[in-house]
């Protein structure tokens, strides 16, 4: 399953169902970039238990205030659109697939 791109707009829309996992980054964050394709290989791998959302913090400062996002990357687990889990900074592939297999 592809990672989708959200935006302020989009966001609840897109975390409000099932296990959703969003990563919350921005072009310029070097742990950002390292993160990126650990996150691709969980969405071909896991897309069938978890769907994962991206959303710039740069562009979409509503919604990255409103879950008090203060250091990149946050990652954010959503089950039925409530916030479950949190996960700061850059953690390697095992750490996620652990976390997010903890709520499936």
């Amino acid at each position: 399953m592809a990672i989708i791109n959200a935006t302020d707009a989009t966001f609840a829309e897109e975390t409000g169902s099932d296990l959703v996992l969003a990563d919350f980054w921005a072009p310029w964050c070097g742990p950002c970039k390292m993160i990126g394709p650990v996150l691709e290989e969980l969405a071909e791998e896991m897309g069938d238990t978890v769907k994962i959302v991206k959303l710039n913090v740069d562009d979409n400062q509503e919604t990255t205030s409103k879950y008090g996002v203060m250091s990149i990357p946050t990652l954010l687990l959503f089950k039925d659109g409530e916030v479950i889990d949190q996960i700061v900074g850059f953690q390697p592939k095992e750490a996620l697939e652990e976390r997010i297999k903890q709520h499936a």
